[in-house]
């Protein structure tokens, strides 16, 4: 069994493993977890992206594709949206899912590696990840090759849990999230890699938002902006691509 400290090395093969083991679960538990706020949360990336009817836009870490779809509506059937994960249960997921919503002509989806993505530099408009990002061994690296495939003048947009500053709430919501969340997701996913545990350590360990912002730009991106959506559990990082 792979440990909560093995997990939170962000060895590839064991993120894969994990999500592989919650993949049936996950859009229940992220529903259920999140108070069903996780719906909002990527309807705001999507307005705040700027994307055009006409864009391209590539989803990474895409997990089972609901970034990708809210992207698909708003371009509204018009453009080209892509999903891309490296966990294979979660890619399978995604394309029954679509396929139930008569989407699959509008969103594809496909295994790839968000450190090294198939797609020639300069492609995409738009390239975002939701929640994804911070389960890349090399943020840095995960974050440039978002840049590499992003036209000049793109976004990149980065939805992410993030760390309440409001000393009351945070020490109210830090109770639910370290103590609640994981019992809740250990009760229903019953997987063995301990998922529900590695989030919220995860998210303690990832930057603040400040500190993501200055890892954006340390990877090319400029005019970063950051909007923080209910009382702070998330944030929303936007970068432009250099023209």
């Amino acid at each position: 069994m792979i440990t909560q400290t093995e997990l939170l090395t962000k060895k590839g093969v064991h993120i894969q493993q994990m999500f592989g083991s919650i993949a049936k679960v996950y859009d229940l538990l992220n529903t259920l977890l999140s108070f069903n706020f996780d719906k909002s949360w990527r309807k705001f990336a999507v307005k705040v992206s700027n994307v055009t009817p006409d864009a391209k836009v590539l989803d990474v870490c895409a997990g089972t594709g609901d970034l990708a779809i809210a992207y698909s509506k708003m371009l509204n059937g018009r453009g080209k949206v892509i999903g891309s994960d490296f966990c294979l249960e979660m890619i399978k997921l995604a394309d029954q899912k679509l396929r139930k919503k008569n989407l699959s002509g509008k969103i594809e989806v496909l295994g790839a590696d968000t450190l090294h993505l198939p797609f020639q530099d300069n492609y995409f408009q738009v390239s975002a990840v939701a929640f994804g990002i911070r389960n890349v061994s090399d943020l840095s690296a995960g974050i440039a090759e978002m840049v590499r495939i992003t036209v000049p003048g793109g976004r990149v947009v980065i939805l992410e849990f993030s760390q309440p500053t409001n000393p009351l709430f945070k020490a109210i919501y830090y109770f639910y999230f370290k103590k609640i969340l994981p019992l809740i997701g250990r009760l229903i996913s019953r997987s063995k890699y301990s998922a529900y545990s590695y989030l919220p350590s995860s998210v303690l360990e990832f930057p603040n938002r400040l500190g993501l912002k200055t890892r954006m730009e340390s990877c090319g991106l400029e005019d970063v902006k950051i909007y923080t959506r209910t009382l702070g559990i998330v944030t929303v990082h936007v970068g432009k691509k250099p023209a």
